[in-house]
Formats: C-alpha cells, structure tokens, sequence
C-alpha cells in the first residue's frame, strides 16, 4: 500500500500517475472507514479525492496556500498532511476535527465552517505576501454551492485587483446541499456544456482569467493543468467538473441524502442508527404544508439547508412555488421575507442558528426597522444542537434578542411551539422569531396560548414563595427539576415561570415577585453575556432581591459533550441548589 508512506505531501512527488490512482482508491477506503463509524460529510469529500492528490502532486504546501471553502472537503488534505491515523485507525479518530483547523497542522490556515469564505480568505493572504515581497502560490478552493453566497462574490469580483498570483479552484459538481438555485448556476451549465467555451463567463466578466477541466476526477488531467497554472502571475479560476460521492455508488446516486451522512453499514448504505420518535423538522415541515395547502399566501424559505426542517426533495415538490430555497444566501432570505411580508405574503424562513449570524444586518435593517411580519424559525439554538466550532447555536439570544421591534419566542414543548408558530405566520404586527425546542420532542397535556399579542407576558406554571424560578425554552424542563429538588429540601415549593418571550422582561410579574420571593433563579440555554438573564438583573438591581443568572460562559466550544458542558457551567439542579442554599 503507498499510504503507509505517505506523511507529508512532499511523500506524494516522486508517485506517477498509476501510483497517485491507487493512492486514490486506498484514500477512499480511509475515508470509508471512518465515516461508516463515525459520519461526517461524505459526498464533497469522496467527489474531492483526485483533486486534493493533484493539488499536493503539483503544488508545495505549505509555502504554497491552500484554503479550503467550508472544509466539507478537505478530508484527503488532512490524510495527505500527517493526519492520515484519524482515518485508518479507529483509536485516533477523536485526533482531528471535520474542519481544517490550524492547531492540527501547518498545512491549515484557518478554521472554516461556514461557507463563501475561502476566496476573500486567501484573497487578504495573498495580499500580505505581495506586501511583505514573498513568493508562493495562494489557492482558494470553492464548491460550486457556495458560489451564491455573496461573501463568494464579493470576494471573486475583488480577486481580479490583485494582479498577483492567485488561483481558484471551483469545484463544480452541479449541487449544493441539495439541488443549486440561482442564476449563476445557468452560467455554470453553459461552460460545462460548450467545455469552457462560451462567451457568457461569469469568472471572464468579473476581470478573471479562465481555464476548464472537463473531468476533476482524472488525476492526469489535473495534474497536467495545475502545473501549467502554477506561479502564475495573475489571478486565475480553474472551474473543474467532479462527481459528487465518486467511487461510493449509493453517494453518486442520491447526492443529497450523502452530503453528510451518520454512520451506516458499507455493504448496504443503511444507517447503523435508529431512528424512530417524533421529529421537529418532519413535524414542522407537515405542519407547514397543511398551512401552505390552505393558504396561498404561505411561503417556506430555505437557504440550501432544506432538511432542517424536514422538507425533502418530494415534499418540495408538492409544495411548489410556495417552497423557496434561495441557495446559500441567508441575508437575501432575510430581506426578501421581509419584501413578501410587505405586499401581503405570509413568510417563514428557517436555518440554523450558527447561519442565522450572518443575517444581523438583515435582520435589524431590512426587517425590524420596517416592521413588516415575517417569521424566522431559529433551529438547533442550544447546547443540544451542533457541537463543532464552526456552528455553535448558543449565540442569538444575545444577537438576536436585542434587535428592536423584534419579538423572540421561546417555546417549552412541543405544543406551545406549534402554538407560537401558527400565531407569528397569522398575526401582522411583529417580526417574530421562535426557536425551535433542541431537546428532545417534549410533549404537555396542559393547555397553551395560542395568541401571544399581549407582548413579554410570562406566564406563572407553578405559584410557590421564597425562590422564583425563571426558566427559558429548552432550560424549562431544567427549572422543573429544580423547582421539585427545592421544594424536597426545604419543604416550600418554588415559583416556576415560562418567560416565552426572550426579547423583553415582565415588569409588573417582577415588581409582583419582591412581596414574597428573596432568590430569582433564571436559566437560559445560551450564553450568559448580553442574554435573558441579564435584562433581570439589571431590573432587580437596586432592590434586595438576589438573582442566579445561569447559562453558557461565553466561549467558543469544539466537539463536546453535553454533559460536560452543562456540568462545568454549574447547569445540574444539585449544582444550583448548592450555589443558592
């Protein structure tokens, strides 16, 4: 086998073109072996595998600077650059993240997650070489998906002011997450179709040289390519067509299922997980079909993330015109939510918190300041949510509930959050936000509002005295443990209050609190600065009343456990017990 004695890339150069292919092949049972056990993103990185070789083959990293757009593709780098045990040795898979991270390697540059960002990234590293008078070649690598998002574009229309070397490789296998939306994507087909030939080029429009490569998965080929682009003196794209899953035939079939993939039997393609139980994103994508269904003025909206809340390719189809996915372009979801919620529509835009950050601007501007009633459905906003780096969910409450006019909602269980849904997409006063509950389908038997106009009035679930429990969306659950444990100790139960609303205090319910509580204990499921607990505080800070703001340290957290986390930030009902008695 060439992989055992491959430790750096400079360990590839001497391999000709039949060595560098059976490199590929044995690349790919690593890859294979450590996603079928532990999951990751599959298709990008077994459609990258040749591409990577090639890239090594010819280039000399690290002098040479590759930065990888999202790193959903930088797997056979990281094999290639001495970290190949995270692949082929079960014991070392916990060695490496499923990003690029430069604490892992000098062959890294930055941690990447979040996507349309290699362009402007190795656009300002090629600009401190040409500053500094240093040499070498600076690679920007980008996927086809993420050409929509406009840090994309604005990076690729600044990169032609460069006049120095630089290189991007646009890695083009015709698909985003799920399909690719816009109109660039009409330019692309048109150069895959002609061979790179037709005059309508956007890289040629934005002051770019060009070049094709019709098979990105043919070593030969690539390598002949980039060694004739290699020291270039100017900026080029090298728009590369490769197979999205290459070599996994169920990846290369259903692209979309095998973006990113839990981990599954290689001899059948089927998940080694169970699944089972209810499920948000399958609930509230049957919801909003129904609503959908009955009103025309309902619109779904996606940015190429289409699953988080259970829309899958049927049921985009049978919702039609009334489903938008806008491609990776958040802020234009934003302010397009916006547009429809101004000439009568009914919008819901839902992602991911971590991708929610990118829509401040939009938010604020387009959105808040106009007052128009769209609804934002926050998914995976907790520390149950994602757990790499790159896509922590406990930063919007400090983000988000801050911006005026805005009304954020944070439902306790399954009911109040359909509940707070249904009301946000028939009411037209507010821009509403609800975040999706993160843990765990929690159902009640007990009734819930179904209008919540009468705005930042929390709601008392269990009147009690001495100890007043303020517990926050996902943490209610949290408040009750700890409402039972008090009043096990002390023999006086505790008040227990659902806020609902993030985005305000309930002045008279707190000035109503002093008469018979002396502790306020609120719980929030994000970061404690700037957040929920802090608008308390601050209510209560001239009076005697002594308030216990729990939730997350603001920190950037990777690969962690729950439980650790909810441990090491005093979150256990014992831990708070302690801290207040």
């Amino acid at each position: 086998m060439y992989i055992e004695n491959i430790n750096s890339p400079k360990d590839i150069k001497a391999l000709d073109t039949d060595q560098l292919k059976a490199l590929a092949a044995e690349i790919r049972s690593g890859l294979l072996n450590r996603l079928t056990k532990r999951g990751g993103h599959f298709g990008p990185n077994f459609g990258f595998v040749e591409a990577t070789i090639a890239l090594h083959h010819v280039f000399d990293s690290p002098k040479d600077k590759f930065v990888f757009d999202v790193s959903h593709q930088c797997y056979t780098h990281k094999i290639l650059t001495g970290r190949k045990d995270a692949f082929f040795n079960d014991d070392c898979f916990g060695d490496i993240s499923g990003y690029t991270n430069p604490e892992e390697s000098e062959h890294d540059f930055f941690n990447v997650g979040h996507t349309s960002t290699s362009v402007s990234l190795a656009c300002g590293l090629a600009k401190a070489r040409d500053l500094r008078g240093e040499s070498g070649n600076v690679i920007a690598i980008i996927g086809d998906g993420s050409l929509s998002g406009g840090e994309a574009l604005e990076g690729i229309d600044f990169a032609s002011e460069l006049n120095s070397n630089f290189i991007i490789i646009v890695n083009d296998n015709d698909m985003s997450i799920a399909e690719n939306h816009g109109g660039l994507y009409k330019d692309l087909k048109a150069l895959r179709d002609s061979d790179g030939k037709c005059e309508c080029n956007l890289f040629r429009a934005m002051g770019l040289d060009y070049t094709y490569i019709a098979d990105g998965n043919d070593i030969g080929a690539l390598i002949e390519a980039f060694k004739k682009i290699k020291d270039v003196d100017h900026p080029i794209v090298v728009h590369i067509r490769t197979l999205k899953g290459k070599g996994f035939e169920p990846a290369e079939t259903n692209k979309e299922d095998w973006h990113w993939h839990m981990p599954f039997d290689p001899e059948t393609g089927k998940g080694l997980w169970e699944s089972g139980g209810e499920d948000y994103g399958e609930m509230t994508c049957d919801y909003l079909m129904k609503k959908m269904k009955a009103d025309r003025s309902v619109v779904t909206m996606v940015a190429a993330v289409p699953t988080n809340i259970g829309f899958t390719e049927d049921k985009r189809k049978e919702a039609g015109a009334q489903f938008i996915d806008v491609g990776i372009a958040e802020e234009h979801a934003v302010a397009m939510a916006s547009g429809i919620a101004r000439n009568g529509g009914k919008p819901v835009f839902a992602t991911h918190s971590s991708f929610f950050q990118r829509t401040y601007d939009q938010i604020s501007q387009d959105l808040c300041i106009n007052s128009n009633p769209a609804t934002l459905l926050v998914n995976t906003a907790s520390v149950y949510g994602m757990h790499d780096i790159t896509h922590l969910g406990i930063y919007d409450i400090p983000m988000m509930s801050n911006i005026p006019n805005l009304v954020y909602l944070a439902p306790t269980n399954c009911e109040e959050y359909f509940a707070m849904l249904d009301w946000s997409i028939e009411q037209d006063k507010y821009p509403v936000a609800v975040r999706i509950p993160c843990n765990g389908v929690i159902h009640t038997d007990k009734p819930v509002d179904t209008d919540y106009s009468d705005i930042n009035k929390y709601k008392i679930t269990q009147q009690g005295a001495n100890v007043a429990v303020i517990a926050l969306g996902d943490f209610y659950q949290l408040g009750e443990e700890l409402a039972e444990l008090i009043a096990k100790k002390t023999g006086t139960a505790p008040t227990l209050i659902n806020p609902r609303y993030i985005t305000g205090i309930d002045e008279e319910l707190l000035q109503q609190l002093k008469s018979e509580h002396s502790y306020v204990v609120t719980l929030e499921d994000g970061i404690l600065d700037g957040g929920f607990g802090e608008k308390i505080t601050r209510f209560y800070g001239t009076s005697d009343m002594k308030v216990f703001n729990y939730g997350l340290k603001k920190e950037f957290l990777d690969r962690y456990a729950v439980e650790d986390v909810l441990r090491k930030n005093h979150l256990t009902p014992e831990q708070i017990y302690n801290d207040i008695f």
